[in-house]
């Protein structure tokens, strides 16, 4: 099993506090393209920042961006062929940011995405001499099937154990969402390291909300029950459930209404099922909100935010409903059960469309529990503030820098940069400009007669036949 660190202290050694740290963080996806793993990116970058701490970000290019308080290298990137929404960066056009990589000094490179991202990460943690922590954000176990239908999901289930279990085994410490992520972990037989670290919410901005400004923006009554959902319309989301639910509150609340904030290959789908349940009047979808005020004024309008993944390693859409205030009716699988406390500002349902409906009519029909629901779901919502996850996080990557310094082959070739008096990791730029992928011998030699898509292309598949025992 895992091993599991030590409750965290802001200490790398006992006496010295956590000096200001580099970071060198790389994903396959990140904003504008919206999901659980860009938020989580940008509330950790941006707290470091806040702390004190430098990050730097390599992610795709999608031919918009915005500022932030941190670097970004935006990296030209390709579609991903199961998911049209996605890209994954392109990994020879990696080499042309060396010697500025180089030249920053990093103390760890963080890895937030496989695919791409994860194998880039790797060749450039080995090159610059630093250890490396990834994030387990996503459970592809129950992911895969749904979009590689003509494969049975039991085959699907099993490459996706097997991949991977062969990418946690790949680096130094694993950063999990839940508990409950890391048990799944557990039974594939992961030996790394590993520290649950949630994500963090911003309380600042999640703190206010107009949501009479938005039910007059979208037509909607002041007295109008609302429900609220927000989050991707994935397959594997489980929205289909919720509809199911809305049926069975109309018999009861006929005016009710569902507003879907979010977008996904799903959404064609459920369009169509809402008119086979004959609610497609008590359902607006509205595509995805910008998080420059209109999302959180989108939360505050609700009488309730549903939720029914059963996939979720966090679940950030319920802490950000509870941090403005919004009840929440929800089912409580993998991640959500350790997010969700049942009366703290939720209700939680069982698996069971009538018993998710029976417990949502009770929310809209009875204000008192309604206003006690309310007046809990701030103070609770506070225990997750980002500079506690941020700091939890931190003290992971002190204690993966210490021990890989004092793993180190011998003083002046240290493998780490976070100990004073390491070696300047500029002096290793040649080497890395000699291995500009960090592939295996083979793959190098089939690098050399392609593009940089298909060598990168070529690094994936390869790699992930290893890790699968699959071709």
């Amino acid at each position: 099993m895992p091993r599991v660190f030590p409750p965290n202290k802001m200490m790398t050694r006992p006496g010295r506090e956590l000096r200001p740290m580099r970071v060198l963080m790389i994903s396959d996806v990140y904003f504008p393209r919206v999901n659980g793993v860009s938020t989580s990116i940008q509330t950790f970058a941006r707290e470091f920042v806040r702390l004190g701490h430098q990050v730097t970000l390599l992610a795709p290019d999608y031919g918009e961006a915005q500022i932030e308080p941190f670097e970004v290298i935006r990296l030209p990137s390709r579609y991903f062929l199961f998911d049209p929404e996605d890209r994954i960066i392109r990994w020879g056009r990696i080499r042309r940011h060396h010697a500025r990589l180089h030249a920053a000094g990093f103390d760890l490179v963080h890895i937030h995405t496989p695919f791409i991202a994860h194998y880039a990460g790797q060749a450039l943690a080995r090159r610059l001499g630093v250890p490396v922590v990834a994030s387990y954000h996503t459970f592809f176990e129950q992911y895969l099937d749904k979009y590689v239908p003509l494969v049975p999901g039991a085959w699907m289930r099993y490459a996706a154990r097997r991949f991977s279990t062969a990418q946690c085994e790949d680096v130094d410490a694993l950063a999990v969402p839940s508990r409950a992520m890391l048990e799944v972990l557990t039974r594939y037989g992961v030996r790394t390291a590993a520290e649950v670290v949630p994500t963090g919410i911003d309380l600042g901005k999640f703190r206010a909300g107009d949501g009479a400004a938005f039910r007059r923006r979208h037509g909607i009554a002041d007295d109008q029950p609302l429900l609220v959902h927000v989050g991707r319309l994935a397959f594997e989301k489980n929205c289909d459930f919720l509809l199911h639910m809305l049926a069975r509150v109309r018999v009861v609340v006929p005016d009710v209404l569902l507003v879907i904030a979010g977008e996904g290959p799903a959404r064609r789908q459920l369009e169509a099922l809402a008119r086979r349940l004959d609610i497609a009047d008590r359902v607006r979808f509205l595509g995805y909100l910008n998080r420059d005020g209109s999302l959180e004024d989108c939360y505050a309008a609700g009488d309730a935010f549903v939720f029914a993944s059963r996939t979720e390693t966090q679940g950030l859409v319920l802490l950000e409903s509870l941090a403005l205030g919004t009840p929440v009716v929800a089912t409580a699988e993998m991640g959500t059960r350790e997010v969700l406390c049942d009366g703290e500002g939720c209700l939680i349902a069982r698996d069971d469309a009538a018993d998710f409906a029976e417990k949502t009519v009770r929310l809209l029909t009875e204000p008192s529990l309604r206003a006690s629901l309310r007046a809990r779901a701030r103070p609770y919502a506070e225990r997750w503030s980002a500079r506690a996850m941020a700091e939890r996080m931190l003290a992971l990557y002190g204690q993966v820098c210490d021990g890989a310094s004092a793993s180190a082959p011998a003083p002046g070739k240290s493998r780490s940069q976070c100990e004073p008096g390491a070696p300047d990791v500029r002096a290793r730029a040649h080497e890395m400009d000699a291995d500009p992928l960090g592939m295996p011998a083979g793959m190098q030699a089939e690098a050399a007669a392609a593009s940089d898509d298909e060598a990168a292309t070529a690094g994936l598949q390869t790699r992930y036949a290893q890790g699968t025992g699959t071709r």
